[in-house]
Order: C-alpha cells, then sequence, then structure tokens
C-alpha cells in the first residue's frame, strides 16, 4: 500500500465518521426535547459537517481522481464507507443520541489533539480547527450524561440501556491497520494506542459520577475498517442520498 492509497483511507475513515453522525444528529431537528437542546444538538450536527467538508474535500485532493466532496459523500455505496459502527446506530431516545454523542466526543478529543501535531499540514490544520469546537461538545455531551444517569429513576435507567447497547461498539475506536501502520510511519496518522487509555479514563470519570456501570465482558463487533457495516448505515445513505442521486445537476 502506498502512502498516498493509505492517506486517502484514513480521510475517508475519518470524513464518513463526521459525516455519519453529522446525518444521525441532524435528525433530531425540530425534534428535540426542548428548544435550547434542539438548538445545541443541531449546532453540533453543523460542527462534524464542516469537519466532514474538509476532510472529504482533502481526501478528493489526495485521490487525484477529480472527485470533489460532494461527490464522495453523495455517490459511493455502503460499501465504500469507513465511518465507524457507532455513529451508525439508530438515535433512540434523547438518552441513546447523548450518550453516543458522548463517546465519540471523548474519542475525538485526545484523536484531534495528537492530530494537530501530524506532519500533514492539511490534516494538521483541520484538527487544530476541530479541536476547538469538539472541547465544546465533550463538555456539553458530558453534563448531560452526568445529569440524566444521576437524575431521575427513569433518566438513570434510560441512560444505562443506552450503554450496555452501545458499549459493544466502542472497540473498533481504536482498532489500526495497514494504513495506520504506513502513516504513523510517515508522522501522519495517530497511534490510536495513545489515544485508548485517555479515553477509557475520561469515560470512566464521567460514567462514575453518573452512577452508570460498564457492562463486564461485552464483545466488541467490529468491520468498518473493512468497509462493513450494521444495517442502519443502509437507511441513512437512502435518505442522505436521495436528493442528489436523483437530480445529480441540481443547485442550490
Amino acid at each position: 500500500m502506498t502512502t498516498q492509497e493509505a492517506l486517502f483511507n484514513y480521510l475517508l475513515r475519518l470524513g464518513d465518521t463526521s459525516l455519519i453522525l453529522a446525518q444521525r444528529n441532524a435528525e433530531w431537528c425540530g425534534h428535540g426535547p426542548f428548544l435550547e437542546e434542539d438548538l445545541a444538538l443541531t449546532n453540533i450536527s453543523l460542527d462534524l459537517l464542516g469537519q466532514a467538508n474538509s476532510i472529504l474535500l482533502y481526501a478528493g485532493t489526495v485521490e487525484c481522481k477529480g472527485r470533489s466532496e460532494d461527490d464522495l459523500a453523495f455517490h459511493r455505496t455502503e460499501r465504500e464507507y469507513y465511518n465507524t459502527l457507532l455513529t451508525e446506530q439508530s438515535n433512540g431516545d434523547y438518552a441513546k443520541t447523548i450518550l453516543r454523542q458522548f463517546l465519540c466526543d471523548a474519542f475525538d478529543f485526545y484523536f484531534y489533539s495528537e492530530l494537530v501535531k501530524s506532519k500533514d499540514e492539511t490534516l494538521s490544520a483541520i484538527a487544530a480547527k476541530s479541536i476547538k469546537e469538539i472541547t465544546y461538545h465533550l463538555r456539553h455531551t458530558s453534563s448531560w450524561v452526568e445529569r440524566l444517569g444521576d437524575g431521575t429513576e427513569e433518566s438513570h435507567t434510560r441512560m444505562q440501556n443506552a450503554l450496555d447497547e452501545l458499549w459493544r461498539f466502542t472497540g473498533e475506536m481504536f482498532e489500526m491497520n495497514e494504513v495506520d501502520s504506513v502513516l504513523i510511519k510517515e508522522g501522519i496518522a495517530v497511534d490510536l494506542k495513545s489515544v485508548q487509555p485517555k479515553w477509557e479514563s475520561k469515560v470512566k470519570e464521567i460514567l462514575e459520577r453518573a452512577t452508570l456501570k460498564i457492562p463486564a465482558n461485552a464483545f466488541m463487533q467490529r468491520g468498518s475498517r473493512d468497509a462493513k457495516h450494521t444495517e442502519h448505515l443502509g437507511f441513512i445513505l437512502a435518505e442522505m442520498q436521495s436528493l442528489p442521486r436523483s437530480l445529480p445537476d441540481a443547485k442550490w
């Protein structure tokens, strides 16, 4: 695998993860539990969409086949997407949505803090811009996980159910393959072994404050590094891609 091929795949992994999570959160627009939270989650979705746009734009440049960020977002199939399985899971209730966002925010905070040091100047610049937004996201979702987990009996039960359901999708966030090996040698990619203990420490700290228990001996799902996904991704892409695929020349 060449450095160019590895970098293109790496960028798809990052861009797709931000894009699919943005799409999932956007489904809450107009349906939030109250106006302020409706706006907060929509703003987080827009931040993620901005990250995805920058990363996929760069991916198209690296690929050198003339594909734009829109081409990569709207004209690839499910088996060509590399987003993490966690991001494509259904929204469920608000507790599940907040917990999923918190688990992703905690990862993104430590990951992008390291990616700033990348020798790839474009990736470093994207990370520097993103970390400011991610810091706010993590503070916001950490607060809600604590509030809901240590809240009423019902909110605690919903948060624990969400944790029991989503925990099995967290392991693959730290999975590395040949793509990582090639790019780590070049000083471009982040060694996820350095991110995992920081993520685990932060997540355990917040979950303990929220009086939530991490599932014991949970089997960890995997597949996204090989573009294999759960049934949810197909439905997301069908909705997200329907307009540009039906009217490819449509302009706003």
